[in-house]
């Protein structure tokens, strides 16, 4: 059933709104008459007389300079196999997709059903005029060594085969500093490679540039080892055929220093891993099911470093880190090739990009105080944001110092603002986010349960091990409801608060709860009640640590699961006011929004700790919360008590924390606006910053604000995120949708996180015994 599921989720996935997951976007206006009158016919014809003139202008009138073909014939598609050129399109788009959302390149996937190389070649020669570079994708081998070089001959664009090179410039840069980590040296190791196609002979012979001796390898294909007396090998295949006919697998591991896997699953044991020489070096690049396990490998030796292809071990292996940086170099200096310079300069660029300290970003999403470089890491994360701005300005100058780039970078330094620029350092927040989660997953309480979207959200928390959900609600309407929708429950604890078996919890969790709550008007009697109340259930459940978060809705009216929580979980220490905060994403990154759920007209005092309240929570996200606070009134251009409110609250603020950058009050316009501040208000903190906090003066402007940007399609919305409770406690709004839900949970579950780790600091902070310690420290 699960993976008939997941199977159903994936095509729902593309086939939901419109089908597949690209789409072209205009990028310039063209709303009017004389909109349309200059993008098409008359006003077209001028660009087009001018790259008549000067083919070269065509980089500057149209796309073609930032626009990578990405092309197979789906001849080795993934694991698949040949499955044809129409149902190899899924995995083309996606490959556009990740050259948008790492490099911000755009993408056309091109199918062509044509097996033939050299007609191959010819068609994908035909394209030339309409794109920057050309990406060869899932073709199979031999075919496609034949096919790229042709290709590489014949134009004048950059064309790189992703799944030949791509492996090669990763794996390179993770050989680098494993070597480096085991001290030896890659012209002295003995290197035993399993698997010579396409990916295996790109790594062996990258590994040679590197300064590995051909006569080092022992390699081996799916017919054994490759040896002088075979009659099949290719010429380039033949200086690595340094292997004895009878030469196995577990012989040839003996003593070798280097293994590299790119091949099948589990074909390496313990016992072979024991035998190679000290401080090995394991890459098992198969994927889904690597050469030998993590667990295997690090059980075999306490000495080894390995590597694989999947992410939820240490040293991944991922194409991701390579491809959208090299074409975005390439690209950027208009190179007329993607040659063995730029290829090795990617490699280093990586390989030392690793040994740089690793920014809290990339710590809070991978769940760790401080990642250094060492045996569990030798290659950058995937989502660090520093792989665009060092990678591709390290390919662009190979480029101009090889001579193939016709458009060289002077000002390097304006480059990297343009890189950063691209996608903003800090616009991969959901993706951190999610990493986060999934590092240390929490216990997830869903109060209703027994919705449909709540279940399907449910669903897809434990597919990506997000955390663990327990629901509440009637066990046979979930379970129907489950069941008739195809969703799998399997394992899953489902309590119904108002059943017989709960007696004992609820009597638990009343007598909590009255303990709390008997000076402020609830008696014994109506304590025991209110457990029978989901809400109340599950909030209690938090609280006495049978739950680590609780997501209330979505039917529910908001301040109705709002008064519980605050019976039950109560404020953070120093918190006087709750708040409701919206993550926006946007396409200038993240932007945060407070109050928009909460507070209906908060006075000045009140405003100021919302402020620092959401500032607190931006921090949480490693971010600087840059904060503008919001007016009609522009730094005391209105008198009005409502502008007065907002500069007085500014003030308290700077006055309870100097060093947090915020302004106020100000227009919206004017907080957007760089020109503007520095021209009219150049003594604002806020000059030449991106704001990405926004103040509202009262709930009415904010609520409005972020149901603006969401219906209009301007931005993504994650929330309301609810700050300022004790514990983990998230409410859902009316209406949520699936994707709503699963992002509220991955909130919710990293606030548990960090809140456990505050409970935990606390505690320590606390002890008798930390006391001492200071006190002897002094």
């Amino acid at each position: 059933m699960q993976n008939d599921l997941r199977k159903q989720q994936a095509l729902e996935y593309h086939s939901k709104g419109k089908p597949g997951k690209i789409e072209v976007v205009p990028t310039k206006e063209a709303k009017t008459q004389r909109d349309l009158s200059l993008a098409y016919s008359p006003g077209v014809a001028e660009p087009c007389k001018e790259i008549a003139a000067n083919k070269e202008d065509v980089y500057k009138y149209t796309a073609k300079g930032n626009l990578v073909a990405v092309i197979s014939n789906g001849t080795a598609v993934l694991g698949l196999g040949d499955i044809g050129p129409e149902a190899s399109k899924p995995v083309m788009e996606g490959k556009g997709v990740l050259f948008k959302i790492f490099a911000d390149i755009d993408v056309f996937d091109i199918e062509v059903n044509e097996k033939d190389p050299e007609k191959f070649v010819q068609i994908v020669k035909a394209l030339e005029p309409t794109f920057g570079g050309i990406n060869l994708e899932d073709i199979k081998a031999p075919e496609c060594f034949y096919i790229e070089k042709a290709l590489k001959e014949q134009l004048s664009i950059p064309v790189m085969h992703d799944d030949q090179h791509g492996t090669a410039i990763i794996s390179s840069a993770a050989l680098l500093n494993a070597l480096q980590v085991q001290k030896k040296k890659i012209d002295k190791v003995q290197f035993v490679i399993n698997g010579a196609g396409a990916a295996a002979m790109a790594c062996i012979q990258l590994y040679v540039a590197l300064g590995a001796k051909p006569e080092n390898f022992f390699v081996f294909d799916i017919k054994g080892p490759l040896h002088r007396g075979r009659t099949d090998l290719e010429e380039f295949k033949l200086k690595f055929a340094n292997a004895k006919e009878d030469l196995t697998l577990d012989k040839a591991l003996k003593g070798a220093d280097v293994f590299v896997g790119l091949s099948v699953g589990n074909v390496v044991t313990i016992d072979m891993v024991k035998s190679m020489a000290k401080n090995p070096i394991v890459f098992a690049m198969a994927n889904p099911d690597p050469e030998i396990s993590w667990e295997d490998a690090i059980e075999a030796r306490n000495d080894i470093i390995m590597a694989t292809g999947r992410s939820d071990f240490p040293n991944q292996v991922n194409n991701v880190l390579g491809f959208p940086y090299i074409f975005r170099g390439a690209l950027d200096v208009r190179a007329t090739q993607i040659n063995e310079a730029m290829k090795l300069a990617a490699v280093r660029a990586l390989a030392d990009l690793a040994k740089s300290p690793v920014p809290d970003i990339v710590n809070l999403a991978y769940n760790a105080k401080t990642i250094t470089f060492g045996p569990d890491y030798i290659i950058p994360k995937p989502l660090d944001p520093r792989l665009l701005p060092t990678v591709a300005p390290a390919v662009a100058r190979a480029a101009i110092d090889s001579g193939v780039a016709q458009q060289p970078i002077t000002d390097w330094e304006a480059y990297e603002s343009i890189l950063n620029g691209r996608l903003g350092l800090e616009n991969q927040v959901l993706r951190v986010i999610g990493a986060k989660a999934r590092r240390d997953p929490k216990r997830i309480v869903f109060a209703e349960a027994d919705n449909i979207k709540v279940l399907k959200a449910i669903q897809i928390i434990m597919d990506e091990g997000i955390g663990y959900p327990i629901l509440l609600g009637d066990e046979n309407k979930i379970r129907e409801l489950a069941r008739s929708n195809g969703i799998g429950l399997e394992g899953l604890p489902i309590f119904d608060s108002h059943s017989d078996s709960m007696e004992e919890k609820r009597k638990q969790y009343g007598e909590l709860f009255f303990n709390k709550r008997q000076r402020k008007g609830v008696n014994y009697y109506e304590s025991r009640k209110m457990m029978r109340d989901r809400n109340y259930f599950a909030y209690m459940m938090v609280e006495a640590g049978d739950a680590d978060a609780a997501i209330a809705g979505p039917s529910k009216n908001y301040p109705d699961t709002i008064r519980p929580a605050l019976q039950c979980i109560g404020t953070e220490e120093g918190v006087k006011k709750l708040a409701g905060m919206y993550l926006m994403l946007t396409k200038k990154g993240p932007l945060f929004l407070g109050d928009t759920t909460v507070n209906f007209n908060p006075t000045a005092e009140e405003l100021a700790d919302i402020t620092l309240t959401v500032a607190r929570e931006v921090r949480n996200f490693n971010i600087i919360p840059r904060i503008a606070m919001l007016s009609y009134s522009n730094f005391g251009t209105s008198n009005s008590p409502e502008a007065r409110l907002v500069a007085e609250a500014r003030r308290i603020v700077k006055e309870r924390m100097p060093s947090l950058i915020v302004d106020g009050e100000m227009q919206a316009s004017v907080a957007f606006s760089k020109d503007i501040m520095k021209e009219n208000y150049p003594f604002s903190e806020l000059v030449d910053k991106e704001v990405n906090t926004l103040i509202f003066p009262n709930l009415a402007s904010g609520n409005i604000a972020y149901n603006l940007l969401k219906e209009v399609g301007a931005a993504d919305a994650i929330g309301p995120i609810l700050l300022g409770l004790k514990k983990s406690v998230h409410v859902l709004q009316l209406g949520s949708s699936v994707r709503s839900i699963v992002n509220m949970a991955t909130i919710a579950i990293v606030d548990a996180q960090l809140k456990s780790q505050a409970a935990t600091a606390e505690m320590i902070r606390r002890s008798p015994w930390w006391k001492q310690l200071k006190k002897n420290k002094m």
